[in-house]
């Protein structure tokens, strides 16, 4: 990672060479458009950062099939605290960490659960649509 104290702000939980969780802490505020996941990822989060004056054109965006397997999910904790457990695809507890105000997590590995330390409200982002089925597998 290449911006003085990034690591300070981002962490990624691996186990076993496989990339599980990215930890975006609220503090992390980038001087240039930086994307934090690989371009093969199946979800891409990144920060975009502009000048004053400067206009997006408008646009839409084309209807490009994808094809997609599993489920990723970003979190952003807009009010409260939490712990979050990171497992790694055996299910074993690989890391705990707090999550606070601010703070974003993309799960894209293994597994995960939260508890709340304080009333919580998280906003949540992954591919849809929700199918209704039993998608996953609890542990």
């Amino acid at each position: 990672m290449s911006d003085k104290g990034e690591t300070d702000h981002i962490e990624v939980v691996s186990a076993d060479g496989q990339e599980l969780t990215y930890i975006i802490r609220s503090t992390y505020g980038p001087a240039e458009t930086r994307f934090l996941t690989p371009p093969e990822l199946k979800q891409q989060v990144g920060f975009i950062v502009y000048p004053a004056g400067v206009e997006i054109q408008r646009h839409a965006h084309r209807a490009i099939e994808r094809k997609i397997v599993g489920t990723s999910e970003v979190l952003v904790i807009k009010s409260g605290r939490c712990l979050i457990d990171v497992y790694d695809k055996e299910q074993r507890l690989v890391a705990t960490r707090e999550l606070g105000v601010g703070d974003v997590v993309l799960m894209v590995g293994g597994g995960h659960g939260f508890r709340m330390l304080d009333d919580t409200v998280l906003l949540e982002i992954k591919q849809g649509p929700y199918t209704g089925i039993d998608e996953k597998e609890r542990f």
